[in-house]
C-alpha cells in the first residue's frame, strides 16, 4: 500500500503543477504531451483526477498517526 501512496502522489503533484503552469503560464502540459483533449489526455486527467481523490485518505492516516 506504501507505494501506491508514492505513486498517487506523485501524481498529484505532477497535477499541481500542471494547474500552476495554467495558471500562471497559460500552458498546459499535459495537453501539449498528449494533445488537445484526445483520448491519452483525458485518461491522464482523469488518473490525476482519481489520485486527488485518494489522496484525500491522507488526511485520516495523519490524524490517526498523530494520536
Amino acid at each position: 500500500m506504501k507505494i501506491l501512496d508514492y505513486v498517487l502522489l506523485a501524481l498529484v503533484i505532477v497535477g499541481a503543477i500542471n494547474w500552476g503552469l495554467i495558471g500562471f503560464l497559460q500552458f498546459d502540459l499535459v495537453q501539449m504531451l498528449f494533445g488537445d483533449m484526445t483520448i491519452l489526455t483525458r485518461i491522464v486527467y482523469a488518473i490525476v483526477g482519481l489520485s486527488g481523490l485518494y489522496a484525500i485518505s491522507y488526511y485520516g492516516r495523519i490524524r490517526s498517526s498523530n494520536n
